[in-house]
């Protein structure tokens, strides 16, 4: 078995800490903003559920994407009937 070089190793042990302290300390504006993008991009996605069940996954994803239009539509429809009713 090969060994690994020692700068490789300093390597690893470099990129661990690297990963460890970005994800400590996060600023508190631009990393909560992409965290929840990426939690809503793969809420969206149905990320979720078994890939071997594509007829699950295309479902979810339908299923998801017609709940946001209605509550796109709900908001809008509440919106233009309580604040600019007259």
């Amino acid at each position: 078995m090969k060994e690994k070089h020692p700068k490789e190793k300093q390597r690893e042990e470099a990129l661990r800490v690297l990963d460890r302290v970005e994800a400590e300390s996060e600023t508190i504006g631009g990393s909560t903003f992409v965290r929840m993008a990426d939690r809503a991009r793969n809420h969206m996605s149905a990320a979720d559920k078994d890939a071997d069940d594509q007829v699950e996954v295309w479902a979810t994803r339908v299923g998801r994407g017609l709940g946001l239009v209605f509550a796109i539509g709900l908001a809008v429809y509440l919106f233009v009937t309580y604040v600019l009713g007259r």
